[in-house]
Protein backbone atom coordinates (compact mmCIF):
# COMPACT_ATOMS: atom_id res chain seq x y z
CA UNK A 1 0.00 0.00 0.00
CA UNK A 2 1.13 3.51 -0.72
CA UNK A 3 1.88 6.04 2.08
CA UNK A 4 -1.67 7.94 1.38
CA UNK A 5 -3.34 4.66 1.97
CA UNK A 6 -1.29 3.53 4.94
CA UNK A 7 -2.41 7.13 6.28
CA UNK A 8 -5.49 7.06 6.18
CA UNK A 9 -5.75 3.33 7.68
CA UNK A 10 -3.41 3.99 10.50
CA UNK A 11 -4.54 7.77 11.64
CA UNK A 12 -1.21 9.27 10.93
CA UNK A 13 -0.55 11.80 8.36
CA UNK A 14 2.19 10.86 5.31
CA UNK A 15 4.37 13.86 7.05
CA UNK A 16 4.65 11.50 10.47
CA UNK A 17 5.12 7.96 8.42
CA UNK A 18 8.33 9.65 6.92
CA UNK A 19 9.59 11.14 10.32
CA UNK A 20 9.35 7.33 12.24
CA UNK A 21 10.91 6.26 9.14
CA UNK A 22 13.75 8.42 8.75
CA UNK A 23 14.51 8.26 12.98
CA UNK A 24 14.03 4.61 12.79
CA UNK A 25 10.60 4.09 14.48
CA UNK A 26 9.36 2.15 10.96
CA UNK A 27 11.44 0.34 8.99
CA UNK A 28 12.21 1.26 5.51
CA UNK A 29 9.70 0.69 3.03
CA UNK A 30 10.20 -0.63 0.18
CA UNK A 31 10.18 0.67 -3.12
CA UNK A 32 8.04 0.26 -6.47
CA UNK A 33 9.45 1.10 -9.57
CA UNK A 34 8.72 4.63 -9.01
CA UNK A 35 10.25 4.87 -6.16
CA UNK A 36 7.35 5.29 -4.16
CA UNK A 37 6.89 3.49 -0.81
CA UNK A 38 5.25 0.56 -0.82
CA UNK A 39 3.86 -0.87 2.48
CA UNK A 40 3.03 -4.25 3.58
CA UNK A 41 -0.16 -4.30 5.77
CA UNK A 42 1.97 -5.90 8.34
CA UNK A 43 2.85 -2.51 9.38
CA UNK A 44 -0.19 -1.47 10.59
CA UNK A 45 0.14 -3.82 13.89
CA UNK A 46 3.69 -1.97 14.38
CA UNK A 47 2.20 1.14 13.72
CA UNK A 48 -0.86 0.22 16.39
CA UNK A 49 1.50 -0.63 18.82
CA UNK A 50 3.62 2.04 18.65
CA UNK A 51 0.96 4.45 19.19
CA UNK A 52 -0.01 2.34 22.34
CA UNK A 53 3.91 2.82 23.44
CA UNK A 54 3.06 6.68 22.73
CA UNK A 55 0.06 6.75 24.07
CA UNK A 56 1.09 4.91 27.80
CA UNK A 57 3.82 7.71 27.97
CA UNK A 58 7.13 5.52 26.89
CA UNK A 59 9.79 8.11 26.07
CA UNK A 60 10.66 8.44 22.24
CA UNK A 61 14.60 7.25 23.12
CA UNK A 62 12.91 3.72 24.70
CA UNK A 63 10.85 3.55 21.84
CA UNK A 64 13.63 3.74 19.68
CA UNK A 65 15.50 1.38 21.53
CA UNK A 66 12.53 -0.94 21.05
CA UNK A 67 12.36 -0.55 17.65
CA UNK A 68 15.83 -1.05 17.15
CA UNK A 69 16.15 -4.44 19.29
CA UNK A 70 13.07 -6.08 17.39
CA UNK A 71 14.68 -4.68 13.91
CA UNK A 72 17.60 -7.12 15.34
CA UNK A 73 15.39 -10.17 15.37
CA UNK A 74 15.24 -13.22 18.05
CA UNK A 75 18.14 -12.69 19.64
CA UNK A 76 16.97 -9.03 21.67
CA UNK A 77 13.66 -10.75 23.04
CA UNK A 78 14.85 -10.76 26.63
CA UNK A 79 15.85 -7.30 26.21
CA UNK A 80 12.35 -6.04 24.74
CA UNK A 81 10.73 -8.07 27.27
CA UNK A 82 13.15 -6.04 30.20
CA UNK A 83 12.47 -2.99 28.50
CA UNK A 84 8.66 -3.50 28.42
CA UNK A 85 8.49 -4.99 32.06
CA UNK A 86 10.32 -1.59 32.99
CA UNK A 87 7.75 0.84 31.39
CA UNK A 88 5.35 -1.27 32.13
CA UNK A 89 6.13 -0.84 36.11
CA UNK A 90 6.15 2.87 35.64
CA UNK A 91 2.65 2.83 33.79
CA UNK A 92 1.46 1.38 36.75
CA UNK A 93 2.74 3.94 39.31
CA UNK A 94 1.14 6.70 36.80
CA UNK A 95 -2.02 4.66 36.09
CA UNK A 96 -2.15 4.70 40.49
CA UNK A 97 -1.67 8.37 40.86
CA UNK A 98 -4.15 8.76 37.83
CA UNK A 99 -6.65 6.49 40.54
CA UNK A 100 -6.13 8.36 43.24
CA UNK A 101 -6.85 12.13 41.42
CA UNK A 102 -9.91 10.67 40.30
CA UNK A 103 -10.80 9.56 43.49
CA UNK A 104 -10.35 13.36 44.76
CA UNK A 105 -12.39 14.54 41.67
CA UNK A 106 -15.21 12.52 42.14
CA UNK A 107 -14.90 13.73 46.03
CA UNK A 108 -14.98 16.98 44.63
CA UNK A 109 -18.21 16.81 42.41
CA UNK A 110 -20.48 14.61 44.17
CA UNK A 111 -19.75 17.10 47.44
CA UNK A 112 -20.87 20.36 44.79
CA UNK A 113 -23.84 17.94 44.16
CA UNK A 114 -24.46 17.42 47.75
CA UNK A 115 -24.56 14.09 47.56
CA UNK A 116 -21.93 13.07 50.09
CA UNK A 117 -21.26 15.80 52.94
CA UNK A 118 -17.73 17.12 52.78
CA UNK A 119 -14.98 15.63 53.74
CA UNK A 120 -12.00 18.78 54.27
CA UNK A 121 -12.48 21.85 55.06
CA UNK A 122 -10.01 22.85 53.09
CA UNK A 123 -13.36 23.19 50.57
CA UNK A 124 -14.98 25.93 53.21
CA UNK A 125 -14.88 29.43 51.82
CA UNK A 126 -11.94 31.50 53.47
CA UNK A 127 -13.24 33.59 56.66
CA UNK A 128 -13.77 36.97 55.47
CA UNK A 129 -11.57 39.82 56.48
CA UNK A 130 -12.45 42.84 58.23
CA UNK A 131 -10.96 46.27 57.72
CA UNK A 132 -9.80 47.35 60.97
CA UNK A 133 -11.24 50.51 62.02
CA UNK A 134 -9.26 53.71 61.39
Amino acid sequence: MKIGELAKRCGLSAHTIRYYERIGLLPYADRDRSRQRDYDASILTWIEFLGRLKTTGMPIRDMLRYAALRERGVGTEAERRQLLERHRAQLRVHVAELQANLLVLDSKIAGYAGAEPRINTNDASPPRRQRKSP
